[in-house]
């Protein structure tokens, strides 16, 4: 029976050759994560090991913290003093102090060098032998006077920098400018993930990121013979309670452990591409055995009728299924490994630099792989070869095909309506619950589409039927033929456009949200911002937000009119942490469109507080009541409460106070925006102004209005992409399954063509026809998965039209439009093989075709 199956492979090579693809597709995407992704942890770990060579014990400091009287505790970073009794245990043979944070440095065209999360600055730390360990000058020294720096060599050659250039060095304040006194190799991981580094002298790094005299982590040498471990444990009672240490083996393989982490997410992306990949190729692959079986109806029940039982005959059939997913998964191995080298030339050409390293295969890779492959052939295939089992010889020597009984089609439909039946009633109870029912609605749309992929057979005949009359005026004959042949086949029509309906459901409901919360995220920063600019630091750049000189840079700047800064602090009410915003109360008013419900914001001059509306009513507050507050400081005050205001969402907290009274309870703020309005309005110039007075930062972003806009919208964006790319995954399957399926029918027909042909129909109308056959299948399978899909995303949508108070649905219909075209389109490139096939039969062969 086995040889049988091989057989019946090599017999039906090319109607098997669209599942190998299927298989093959999936089983590429996910042996190209895990093969791409094992590299990338490999490398990036490797990298992190080897910057920690040398270091047998490092020391964090925390900073300082709050008691809980909110009095500051501890120091604020590791004292010289406390590095030199470090350096006084027996058996450390050096000990350097590093102070480090953001610094970058632009381009000839001001453009930031480096990825703004990894570009670093700290101090030049050269040891008795005047090097500093870490790095390897090949141009000039370190940096002795204040106002010089030494720059990496990669970040100083794409800045055309060379020894004694002035450059232009961003932190999160101002540029300032300085001399390049060397340039330098280096091991550094930042660097090497695309970053940079600047290095300056010990005082001015300790000025820009702790105290002076004080480093935020210290890297401590063995001497020979001495072990990290014991250094550690004679290092820890030194230490200040702020101060953290561990050995260098331990930090690598925790930052080992954080690069996993970190990888998870690209990794989880890529797989479900490949998940989604494998389940649209089930129906496919479901499709393929089911007609292969119907077509060999006459074989197999000969194969009964000289003694093979019920077992053998299915195992023949999952035997063939093992072997195609066996070659599939073989094939789509080779594939995943081509494409892992592909994206890591990918991320390189697009400046995302990958440390090198051999390529990681590692022998999970190879087993899931073939597992995977192997698994989701014969699972697919498992229906279909059961229902070989229950050929009766006779019954089955007599016919040719093996149609569904009406009886099965009466359970299937019953069961598909009380699934789609619980999926409805869970997206309604969903809705009823608000905010709370998304995972409700989750589950719901999950029965939802089981129950759709259940009913399709029942669906495609009023489906197809309500288009039926549009074909017949439109193209005639072939028009009704193919109308007529779409559900002929319930059950085939119906798995064939399965694999559309799915991912046409998942990109419009995801298509319609993203739209609708792009236009209320639009509407609410139109609404609500109304300050010419926004500064702030450029995306990925770390710094704990803005300089307090640039708001004092920008007030004395020429043609400036005002700013106000938006401050991050926080008070303790009750016993529980409060986000409070700082804001400039004569200006706030002219920058964001607060709407003011009760009292007046003048009133925060006076050091009172502002409240918004869902807040006051959870604390039955109203204004001229007073509300009890313990500052950063740990100073305790009873502050009435000015002003009560609307909600203004993502751009403010719930309590506002004036930034005068904030500052004056701590040491340093988070200054997360400074809004600007110039004299003149809003232009080009004016925006040129912003950006002179604060030293043309290529660390610091001046945004427009439609700037802001832009940003808000970008991660919709970035999402609305993922989403089209698994619809192109959905496309390429549904083409592979619409090929198939003509495939087959053409061949089933083969005598019905042959009298068409005969009595008049001619070549050019019989592709037509079949064209016309795969239309009408992918557009049945796109009518009903956008058609789902705008549901569920009415359904997710009430649920954030509290959350967010622009929210109002949206159809796209211009995507929807492109959608429905898209389906077309893959029925017209899916027909053209089958097409021709059919149209090039002789007709007196086809007749006599049995």
């Amino acid at each position: 029976m086995f040889r049988t199956a091989l057989r019946n492979v090599l017999a039906h090579k090319a109607r098997l050759l669209m599942t190998v693809l299927a298989v093959t597709l999936g089983v590429a995407f996910v042996s190209g994560t895990l093969v791409f992704t094992d590299t990338l942890k490999k490398s990036l770990s490797s990298q992190s090991a080897k910057s920690y060579d040398g270091v047998a014990v490092s020391v964090t400091s925390y900073g300082q913290t709050r008691g809980d009287d909110g009095q500051k505790e501890g120091e604020p970073g590791i004292s010289q003093a406390t590095l030199g009794k470090v350096s006084q245990v027996a058996g450390v043979a050096s000990v350097t102090g590093r102070a480090t944070g953001f610094a970058g440095v632009g381009d000839e065209n001001g453009k930031l060098i480096g990825q703004g999360w990894s570009n670093k600055g700290s101090n030049f730390a050269p040891g008795k032998d005047g090097k500093d360990p870490r790095t390897s000058f090949t141009q000039g020294a370190g940096p002795t006077r204040a106002d010089e720096i030494a720059l990496d060599k990669d970040s100083a050659a794409a800045g055309n920098y060379k020894v004694g250039d002035k450059v232009r060095v961003a932190t999160t304040g101002p540029v300032k400018e300085y001399t390049l006194s060397g340039v330098f190799a280096t091991e550094d991981g930042a660097v090497k993930a695309g970053g940079s580094l600047v290095l300056f002298t010990t005082p001015v790094a300790q000025e820009l990121y702790v105290k002076p005299g004080f480093y935020d982590e210290l890297t401590v040498a063995a001497k020979a013979g001495t072990s990290a471990d014991a250094l550690l444990t004679d290092i820890k009672p030194l230490l200040a309670k702020n101060a953290h240490a561990q050995t260098g083996a331990a930090l690598a393989e925790k930052q080992a452990k954080d690069i996993q982490q970190g990888l998870g997410g690209m990794s989880n992306m890529l797989l479900a591409f490949a998940g989604i990949s494998l389940f649209v190729g089930v129906f496919l692959i479901y499709n393929t055995f089911t007609m292969l079986v119907s077509q060999r109806t006459k074989e197999l029940a000969l194969l009964r009728a000289v003694g093979a039982d019920r077992g053998q005959v299915m195992r023949s059939v999952l035997s063939e299924a093992f072997v195609i997913g066996l070659i599939s998964a073989t094939i789509g191995l080779v594939t995943g490994i081509g494409l892992a080298i592909g994206m890591r030339s990918a991320m390189n050409a697009f400046d995302a630099k990958l440390p090198g390293g051999d390529l990681v295969i590692a022998p999970s890779t190879f087993v899931s792989a073939l597992v995977i492959g192997i698994v989701v052939t014969v699972v697919a295939a498992l229906l279909p070869a059961w229902r070989t089992g229950r050929i009766a010889p006779v019954a089955a020597m007599g016919s040719a095909h093996l149609p569904a009984s009406a009886k099965s089609l009466v359970v299937r439909n019953v069961i598909g309506c009380v699934i789609g039946a619980i999926g409805f009633g869970l997206v309604f109870l969903g809705v009823s619950q608000g905010a709370d029912g998304r995972w409700t609605i989750a589950g719901g749309a999950f029965f939802l589409i089981i129950g759709l992929i259940v009913l399709l057979p029942l669906l495609s005949r009023p489906v197809i039927g309500a288009l039926r009359p549009l074909l017949e005026k439109a193209f005639g004959v072939p028009g009704k033929l193919a109308a007529q042949n779409a559900v002929r086949n319930p059950r085939r029509t119906a798995v064939t456009a399965a694999s559309l309906a799915i991912g046409l459901t998942l990109v419009t409901s995801l298509s319609v949200l993203g739209i609708t919360m792009g236009k209320a995220i639009d509407r609410m920063s139109t609404d609500k911002i109304t300050a010419d600019y926004r500064v702030a630091l450029s995306d990925g750049v770390g710094g704990g937000g803005l300089n307090k000189s640039v708001t004092d840079t920008l007030a004395k700047a020429p043609g400036i009119k005002e700013v106000s800064p938006v401050t991050e602090n926080s008070v303790k009410i009750k016993g529980d942490f409060q986000p409070v915003s700082g804001v400039n109360p004569a200006t706030i008013g002219n920058m964001l469109n607060v709407e003011v419900t009760a009292g007046s914001l003048s009133s925060l001059g006076k050091g009172e507080l502002a409240v918004s509306d869902k807040e006051a009513k959870k604390r039955n507050l109203s204004v001229g009541s007073s509300l009890d507050v313990q500052y950063d400081d740990g100073q305790k005050a009873t502050v009435k409460v000015g002003a009560l205001y609307k909600g203004v969402d993502d751009l403010v907290s719930t309590f506002l106070a004036d930034n005068k009274v904030m500052a004056s309870h701590a040491d340093e703020q988070y200054t997360r925006w400074v809004y600007v309005n110039t004299e003149g309005g809003a232009s080009k110039a004016a925006q040129q102004k912003v950006i002179d007075a604060l030293g043309k930062n290529p660390a610091i972003t001046v945004a427009t209005q439609q700037d802001m806009r832009d940003e808000m919208g970008a991660m919709i964006n970035i999402a609305l992409n993922i989403m089209y790319g698994l619809l192109g995954m959905a496309l390429i399957i549904s083409v592979l399954g619409v090929v198939n399926t003509l495939a087959m029918s053409v061949f089933e027909r083969t005598q019905e063509i042959g009298m068409l042909r005969a009595i008049g129909l001619d070549r050019s109308r019989v592709k037509n026809m079949i064209r016309l056959e795969a239309v009408v299948i992918s557009l049945f399978g796109a009518i009903l998965g956008v058609g789902i899909g705008v549901f569920l995303a009415w359904a997710i949508g009430s649920t954030l039209s509290k959350t967010i108070p622009e929210y109002a649905l949206v159809l796209p219909w211009d995507r929807i439009g492109i959608f429905l075209l898209l389906a077309g389109v893959v029925g017209v490139l899916a027909a053209m093989w089958p097409a021709r096939s059919a149209a090039r039969l002789n007709m007196l062969t086809a007749i006599k075709t049995e």
